[in-house]
């Protein structure tokens, strides 16, 4: 199958989403898929507000609708709803050819959370408008389902994540002599990821914070006794994952927390918030500890072995991930072609 794919998210950011979308694209491609990406460095691109390391495609319908012209492919999905999302959402609407969409990112409530004046509601209507003509949308948890159908979200279906289990691994940690037990928060250190209330959180032994992003500065000024070490990647990564004796992630938002999956790979059990995205990948008691107070939770996590971490990472691979997003696209012109029907329609 010819696959176009369209995001806003790609390299060289670094985030879940763009670790998520890397791994569907080879997996595809494994599976005999020819997939085209459509992303902002194909294009002149402009600094998002706040978050000038992600650059926005400007003005990209012309070439969005010249690549897809050429590629003429059999299926098209619209993984975000910024400007090339949105340039291929217009295209396909003039054009008449059906798409899939996938809901990634809770994007009201990480913009409420910048500028509390905007309501979260108008954001949902806003997201609504747009993914409410494709086909289906894809969410990544039966919560997150049922979180977007009180807010008028319909045609839902499901498109779990998985882990890379040949990176992600127990590896020898970094020698970072920090004393223990040591509490780590890996991902974007931005405002919607709540990384403050880990600071804040009353723990023995260390904090370790590994990534970068807005507020790290600040963050950094404000709370000296903890360990910024920036961001990392492949090996380097892995092995500051491997120092933690708990991975906490404070984020109320995230959709999944792909992150937490990865630590639970690397034999790290996790504490988190009883919220969406945890609540799909944490077995509450075996791999991580789920608790609106964090500071029990992380402590309560110190506890857990973390070889069940691991086989549940072993458990849930990106060729399936990749498998099942495979049937939920629909064709885009071509009627004869496999067309699944939405695997959550009106579930709660």
């Amino acid at each position: 199958m010819r696959i176009a794919l369209l995001t806003d998210a790609w390299k060289p950011q670094v985030n879940g989403v763009v670790t998520a979308l890397t791994a569907l694209v080879r997996e595809l491609e494994v599976a005999g898929h020819e997939v085209q990406v459509i992303h902002p460095g194909l294009f002149v691109t402009v600094p998002c507000p706040t978050y000038a390391e992600i650059r926005l495609a400007a003005a990209p319908l012309p070439g969005v609708a010249r690549r897809l012209q050429r590629f003429q492919p059999d299926a098209v999905h619209i993984a975000t709803e910024g400007s090339v999302g949105l340039a291929g959402w217009l295209y396909c609407r003039l054009r008449g050819w059906r798409f899939t969409t996938s809901f990634h990112t809770r994007f009201p409530e990480y913009i409420n959370a910048r500028w509390p004046m905007v309501p979260v509601g108008l954001g949902y209507q806003v997201l609504n408008l747009f993914h409410r003509r494709s086909v289906r949308t894809m969410v990544s948890t039966r919560p997150l389902a049922d979180y977007l159908q009180d807010r008028g979200f319909s045609r839902l279906a499901l498109w779990g994540r998985g882990v890379d289990t040949r990176l992600f691994r127990p590896v020898e940690p970094m020698p970072l002599d920090l004393p223990g037990p040591v509490f780590m928060y890996f991902g974007r250190v931005a405002p919607e990821k709540n990384v403050e209330a880990f600071l804040q959180l009353d723990l023995p032994g260390s904090k370790l914070v590994v990534g970068d992003g807005p507020a790290r500065a600040e963050l950094e000024r404000r709370y000296p006794d903890a360990c910024f070490v920036g961001m990392h990647l492949g090996e380097e990564l892995i092995r500051h994952i491997c120092v933690a004796d708990c991975m906490v992630f404070p984020s109320r938002t995230d959709t999944l927390g792909l992150v937490l999956m990865e630590a639970m790979a690397c034999g790290v059990p996790v504490a988190a918030y009883p919220v969406t995205g945890p609540l799909q990948v944490v077995e509450h008691g075996v791999t991580g500890v789920l608790d609106n107070d964090l500071q029990a939770a992380a402590l309560a996590a110190l506890e857990l072995d973390g070889e069940a971490g691991i086989a549940y990472a072993r458990a849930n691979s990106w060729a399936a991930s990749a498998a099942q997003f495979a049937t939920q696209l629909a064709p885009a012109r071509r009627p004869n072609l496999r067309f699944a029907p939405p695997a959550l329609e009106n579930a709660r």
